[in-house]
């Protein structure tokens, strides 16, 4: 049995810029994105941990891409799952051009709206609430009283 070739790729980053969508002659929606993903790296001089920045140019076709268009932009957190795809091309000055991208299956949004850097923090943004309206049960969160008098390291099973 021959073996299978599998290019699956999930990135997690922030859209760089605000989704560019367009559409082919045929009406199909395309949708671009560009997405800055962090790796950390130590740094061999000074020995600190420094973050790296990777750029991923992202492709997103059909209502899908629509989507982003409409609910994403620039500094949004976003989780992309799809294929790479690697691209070559003659640019106006006759050098060749190549460049790898990620074609989407899946764009999941993440953080709300009002999570973007420049957005207020109001809670609301261009009519979203990221705020649930269902009461939230914090009884599981009140603080526990330290240790009473009666207690002892004595009285601890381990």
């Amino acid at each position: 049995m021959a073996a299978s070739n599998i290019n699956t790729v999930v990135v997690t980053g922030n859209l760089t810029r605000d989704p560019e969508l367009r559409s082919t002659p045929s009406g199909t929606s395309v949708c671009k994105l560009r997405v800055a993903v962090n790796s950390r790296r130590k740094d061999g001089a000074s020995g600190d941990w420094i973050d790296k920045p990777n750029y991923f140019d992202v492709t997103v076709w059909g209502a899908q891409g629509e989507n982003c268009a409409n609910y994403l932009s620039k500094g949004r957190p976003v989780a992309v799952e799809g294929r790479l795809d690697w691209r070559e091309w003659e640019a106006q000055d006759g050098s060749k051009r190549q460049a790898v991208e990620i074609i989407a299956n899946s764009v999941q949004f993440l953080g709300s709206r009002g999570d973007n850097s420049g957005e207020s923090n109001s809670g609301e943004s261009n009519g979203f609430k990221g705020a649930s309206d269902v009461p939230a049960d914090t009884s599981d969160f009140e603080q526990a009283g330290v240790g009473s008098s009666s207690e002892s390291s004595d009285d601890i099973p381990f």
